[in-house]
């Protein structure tokens, strides 16, 4: 386990935070799309469409780093943390540094 473990955890809590306020800010983004013709114009509607879309990919990705994170947090509580999922080798810090809530080394996440 990395010795800088209490700064990672608090790197994660902080960016988990960040995430679920980024969330709750762009909920109203996700909602229907009214279809009235006689107060939206077509190429609106499609632009409005299309906002909402990118709106909804925009917090799938959010909860699949959320997800990561929290993966991360239960890693660091069982200690398991710092330890890739595929080999079992340690993760090195610099790239841990980089992403704590990543779950690979290197050599398994470029598939050497």
């Amino acid at each position: 386990m990395p010795d800088n473990i209490e700064e990672l955890r608090a790197a994660l809590l902080q960016r988990r935070e960040d995430l679920t306020g980024l969330s709750a800010l762009s909920a109203g983004s996700r909602d229907a799309v009214e279809l009235d013709q006689s107060r939206v114009g077509r190429l609106s509607r499609m632009d409005a469409l299309q906002q909402q879309e990118m709106a909804k990919a925009s917090e799938s990705q959010r909860s699949q780093q959320v997800a990561r994170i929290d993966a991360a947090l239960a890693r660091i509580a069982s200690g398991d943390f710092g330890y890739c999922l595929d080999c079992g080798e340690e993760i090195a810090a610099k790239r841990l540094a980089v992403d704590p809530a990543t779950p690979l080394c290197i050599d398994c996440a470029t598939g050497r």
